[in-house]
């Protein structure tokens, strides 16, 4: 067989992913937060672009710009701008004369007060004619101390020899967030170069430190630092620290052998105990927690269906100001600068329209979620039913890929709370009776019920659970019982049994 070369034409189709696609793809999946930084990093980078403030812009997000300053109407000339000159009330802005504003005063005395030398100084100043004695804003903003700055303040008053400031300023930078030091002595006298006898007689000083329980090496020793600056640290209490782990497990039975205290005494101890701080170091310094905004609002209406609306705060406004885009272009003399405005000008016409269309899909499958999970907007929890991508996909005549990223880190507020969108999809579990399918978001809301109705007497184990579960018409394993008992953090029958004994020994005693 012999190879030729020869030209052929075939016509096919392909999927490119442009630019603006890649875009408005990026877009969908950004949360409220992130897409503020997004939109504030394009109105940076193209001059065309412009926030929306009131009800400015028309319709299809332009700009009609506007020429000339005005304040309320009124153009902003130099007879306003002069504050030298005494005036009345020009404005009407107090509704009367000056002379009842300011009865003890003459007009004069009151023009003086408010256009005099305070506000003449201001006036005679330029963009850099700020002096030191001037306030700085930054000054007044609040701030919290950390700990290692808590730390480091008590160092100079409990150390005074040079070599141990040095090591004890090592030992402060190696603390972390908790006041816990996770570090080997002897790898840190290695380090330093100094005698393992002198980093102990520093770390001993700094175990001293406020707040009580700080630089230990261990959950034993925060608490035993803490019950000495109490004087409370005897040798039973001490027994009781080494043995922690029985505590963990509720083995009063052999912590009491252990101990040598009857159970009363011993639930003094426990209480005590757990009256201390394990953590003392969180107790400075603060991390700024980002409150949910949600995106979606849902409430209810008069005739009982439910009203899904978008939260107007999230959605950025921009508007693509063509006026300036006209001005500009005229003044444009070259190929480059006639590039540059244009890609401009498109980039901003599909930025609006990327912004458009990610809320009306966030709205469109919000939408079709309430219809979906209609039951849990009314009754609650146990009546939400097993729902997947697919489903809200073929519903709304869109791709799952689509629909998974709508709905991540996107969330609705509803009158049973603040819900992740990405909650209402669930897995399904096999109804016992061949009926309809349960969530199992419900069925763990159901098992949460149950243990929470239990009583000292009545401890469900899991399989009990798993017959009183089947009995409700629930097809569920053992081992899918003791899964969802795990991730919400439920200890086992054995561990609660004891924890209700526990608890009904210490109200007995008090």
């Amino acid at each position: 067989m012999a190879l030729t070369a020869k030209l052929e034409l075939r016509q096919g189709q392909q999927l490119v992913m442009t630019p603006q696609l890649q875009q408005a793809i990026k877009l969908l999946q950004l949360s409220n937060l992130e897409l503020e930084q997004y939109v504030d990093g394009e109105l940076e980078r193209n001059p065309l672009l412009e926030r929306e403030e009131g009800d400015s812009g028309d319709a299809n997000g332009e700009s009609p710009g506007s020429d000339g300053d005005q304040v309320n109407g009124a153009s902003l000339d130099d007879d306003w701008l002069d504050l030298d000159k005494p005036r009345s009330d020009p404005d009407g802005t107090f509704d009367t004369d000056l002379d009842n504003v300011y009865p003890d005063a003459s007009v004069a005395d009151v023009s003086q007060d408010m256009f005099g030398s305070g506000w003449a100084g201001l006036k005679g100043r330029g963009p850099g004619s700020m002096s030191d004695d001037d306030a700085n804003i930054e000054a007044f903003v609040s701030s919290s101390i950390s700990l290692k700055d808590h730390l480091s303040q008590q160092l100079p008053l409990a150390l005074t020899e040079p070599a141990h400031r040095i090591i004890g300023q090592y030992l402060i930078d190696l603390v972390d967030d908790a006041g816990y030091l996770n570090a080997d002595l002897d790898e840190l006298s290695e380090k330093l170069g100094a005698p393992e006898s002198m980093v102990e007689e520093v770390l001993e000083a700094l175990q001293k430190f406020d707040p009580p329980g700080v630089f230990a090496r261990s959950l034993g020793e925060c608490l035993e630092l803490q019950l000495k600056e109490l004087n409370r640290y005897d040798p039973q209490i001490a027994a009781l620290l080494d043995n922690l782990g029985l505590v963990a497990t509720h083995d009063f039975a052999k912590l009491k052998r252990v101990v040598g205290v009857d159970m009363d005494e011993l639930t003094d101890m426990i209480t005590e105990i757990k009256g201390l701080n394990p953590k003392p170091g969180l107790m400075f310094g603060s991390v700024q927690v980002q409150p949910v905004v949600p995106d979606v609002l849902v409430r209810s209406a008069a005739d009982g269906s439910w009203l899904v609306e978008l939260n107007s705060d999230t959605l950025p406004r921009v508007l693509v100001n063509r006026s300036y885009y006209a001005r500009v272009a005229k003044a444009a003399s070259t190929g480059d600068d006639k590039e540059y405005l244009s890609d401009c000008l498109q980039t901003a016409n599909w930025l609006v329209k990327s912004l458009d269309q990610r809320a009306r899909t966030i709205l469109k499958v919000a939408q079709e979620i309430v219809r979906q999970q209609d039951g849990f907007f009314t009754y609650g929890v146990q009546y939400l039913r097993p729902l997947n991508l697919k489903t809200v996909a073929e519903a709304i005549s869109m791709h799952e890929s689509t629909v998974s990223r709508v709905t991540s880190n996107k969330y609705m507020a509803t009158s049973r709370g603040i819900f992740e969108l990405k909650y209402f999809f669930t897995s399904s579990i096999s109804a016992a009776d061949d009926g309809e399918a349960h969530s199992s978001e419900a069925v763990r809301f159901r098992i949460k019920q149950l243990i929470d109705g239990e009583t000292s007497n009545l401890i469900l184990s899991d399989d009990k659970i798993v017959d009183l579960l089947r009995s409700d018409g629930i097809d569920i394993a053992r081992r899918t019982v003791a899964k969802y008992r795990e991730a919400m953090r439920i200890p086992s029958s054995v561990q609660r049994r004891r924890e209700k004994r526990l608890s009904g020994v210490t109200a007995r005693a008090t």
